[in-house]
Formats: C-alpha cells, sequence, structure tokens
C-alpha cells in the first residue's frame, strides 16, 4: 500500500494535461432509507447511483440528535473482501473487532479497515451518546479490493483529525478548505495509505464563488456528493443541491467544485475517486467477492466461526434492541419514518 504513489498519480499525471474540467454525467438524489439495525442513512453509491468501480457504497448517517438511550449502531457483523472507511463529522463511535481492535472514532476522525479475508466487527455509538445523548454524523465508505488483495490479512489504519492534512484552499476565502482523506489536494498528501490509486477530499466553500479544482487522473472514476448546501459542479457548473450525488464522465483531467450565489452557509461536499478495477463484482451483503462460489465461501466461513467472534456480542444486540425500544416510546422511530 502505498499514498505517495496514489498522490504522484494524482497529481503528476493530471499535471502532465491540465486545465479541462470534466462535465456532469448524471446526478440523483439520495432520499433518507433506514438500514442495518435501525438508523437513517442517504446512500448516493449503491443507492441513489449504483456502484462506481472501485466504489461499492457510500452512506451518510446523520445528521442526528438522539436522546438519552436513544442511540443506535452496528452490532457484531461480518466482512470479507473489500474496506470499509468511517469518517466521523459529528459524535463518538466504538469500534471492536474479532482480531483484536479496538479504539473509539472521534468527530474529524478516519478508521480505514481492510477486511480482505474476513472478521467480525462492530460499529456502536460510545457510551456517553448512548447514555446521555447527543448529535451523531458521519460517512461509511466501501472500497473494493482486486481479485489478488480480496484475502489478504485484515488491517486497520486509525487516523486522528489532527494527523490528516486540512488546507487552506489557495485564493479562496478565509474558512474554505480541504481535508485530505486518501490521495492528495492542494499540495498536501493524506497519512492514509491504500491499495489501488485512490483520493477522498472533504471539501468546504464558505463563501460564494469560492471554488476548488481538484486535480483527476484519466482514467479514475469519480463522484461529488454535496452534504451542506448546493454546489456549481463539473464544466457547466450545474447546480447539485443537498444530498445529492453526480457522476462525472471520463474525459478531463479536473473536477471543479464551487459555491454558488446565496448560500447560507458553508458548502460542504466530498470528491471521490479511484482507478478502476475492472474485475466481476458478486456481493451479497457484506461479502463482495469476484464468484458466487467465493460468496458460498465466505458464507461458510463465517457460519463455522472461521471469522471469529467478539466477546459481548449479546449485550450490543440487546443495547441496539433497547434503544428501538426507546425510540419508538419517545416517538423518534415514528418521526424518522416520516422522514423517508
Amino acid at each position: 500500500m502505498a499514498a505517495a504513489a496514489v498522490a504522484t498519480t494524482v497529481s503528476g499525471e493530471a499535471a502532465a494535461a491540465a486545465g479541462v474540467a470534466r462535465a456532469v454525467k448524471r446526478v440523483a438524489e439520495a432520499p433518507k432509507q433506514r438500514e442495518g439495525a435501525g438508523f437513517v442513512v442517504r446512500r448516493p453509491i449503491g443507492g441513489a447511483l449504483p456502484q462506481i468501480d472501485p466504489i461499492l457504497m457510500l452512506d451518510h448517517f446523520g445528521p442526528v440528535v438522539y436522546g438519552p438511550g436513544e442511540a443506535v449502531g452496528a452490532p457484531d457483523h461480518p466482512h470479507r473482501g473489500f474496506e470499509t472507511v468511517t469518517y466521523m463529522l459529528q459524535g463518538t463511535f466504538q469500534h471492536l473487532d474479532s482480531w483484536g481492535g479496538a479504539g473509539r472514532i472521534e468527530p474529524g476522525d478516519v478508521q480505514w479497515m481492510t477486511a480482505g479475508s474476513g472478521l467480525v466487527h462492530s460499529e456502536m455509538p460510545s457510551d456517553e451518546i448512548i447514555e446521555k445523548g447527543g448529535t451523531v454524523e458521519g460517512f461509511q465508505l466501501w472500497v473494493n479490493l482486486p481479485r489478488a488483495k480480496k484475502m489478504v490479512k485484515p488491517a486497520w489504519q486509525d487516523r486522528k483529525a489532527s494527523e490528516m492534512p486540512l488546507v487552506a484552499i489557495p485564493g479562496a476565502s478565509e474558512g474554505s478548505t480541504v481535508r485530505v482523506i486518501a490521495g492528495s489536494s492542494c499540495g498536501k498528501e493524506a497519512v492514509i495509505e491504500t491499495h489501488t490509486p485512490f483520493f477522498y477530499i472533504d471539501v468546504t466553500l464558505a463563501s460564494a464563488g469560492d471554488r476548488l479544482v481538484q486535480p483527476v487522473p484519466g482514467h479514475f472514476s469519480t463522484f461529488v456528493y454535496v452534504f451542506r448546501e448546493s454546489a456549481l459542479l463539473g464544466s457547466t457548473k450545474r447546480l447539485v443541491k443537498l444530498g445529492h450525488v453526480a457522476e462525472f464522465e471520463a474525459a478531463g483531467d479536473e473536477v471543479v467544485v464551487e459555491a454558488p450565489e446565496g448560500i447560507k452557509g458553508p458548502v460542504r461536499a466530498l470528491i471521490v475517486g479511484g482507478a478502476p478495477i475492472k474485475e466481476p463484482v458478486v456481493q451479497y451483503g457484506p461479502f463482495v467477492m469476484n464468484t458466487r462460489e467465493e460468496i458460498m465461501d465466505a458464507m461458510r466461513d463465517f457460519q463455522s466461526g472461521k471469522m471469529g467472534d467478539i466477546d459481548g456480542a449479546r449485550e450490543r444486540a440487546a443495547a441496539t434492541d433497547a434503544a428501538r425500544t426507546t425510540q419508538r416510546r419517545s416517538g423518534r422511530w415514528a418521526k424518522d419514518s416520516e422522514e423517508l
């Protein structure tokens, strides 16, 4: 894995023929839906738009303000054959897994987990949020692995917010920044290493007219998801609203994101892109392989316990059930359901 190689690809290859902005190929709204243990998400990729090789899925959970006892997460479940990337904006999650991994993912933190050959993990709200309530918001991105790396040993890259580059956008107003999660942007490289060439940027545009021009290699698949305000995207400055995702055409070596007139607060968007793997994708729930036979193997390995387990699974499942019951009693479940 080499983040430097990704950054070199993004900056070097794109610089060779810089200056051609990509056009928006298509736009879709990511409506709210209930997933997993009952949390509400928008699913821009793998939902509103299909998978964009090598990106399998993007979930935006929250923002939601939980009352005491209402917060739900994702108790023990397996993965094989890809990577999960959890990026927290608000609130704190606790991670546990069957390989002994454990940690807290706090606001601004990223956990890049390579599931590889398979594991069981849980992602639960912190004890403080479960007990006292609080605001939770974040993203989970699923990134495919090539056939040759689907069965690598599971691994984790836990990065605190303070470790990841937060860079002022040249020529933009104060407060316009990029946080470089993977790849490179505005001359800074991420501290995350990736198995394939990839970039993941969180952009904030503070004022109307502020813009980011992100170099993109010609062979990369690329999308932008707008999660605050609206943004002007691409060569035609197409207006894309909050909760919408835009996939870009392949022609061109830049993706342009601009803040339009009339915004009431900063524009926030994710810019994500990667080199297509160009292999068959067979997915069954939390398993992503190349063939149906490999999926069957994954299911057998999980059911036979080969992916391991984590102490406290019953307690986490019970806590999730209790949170759902509390939501129903408080009216949150019904309120959230009305918005779906």
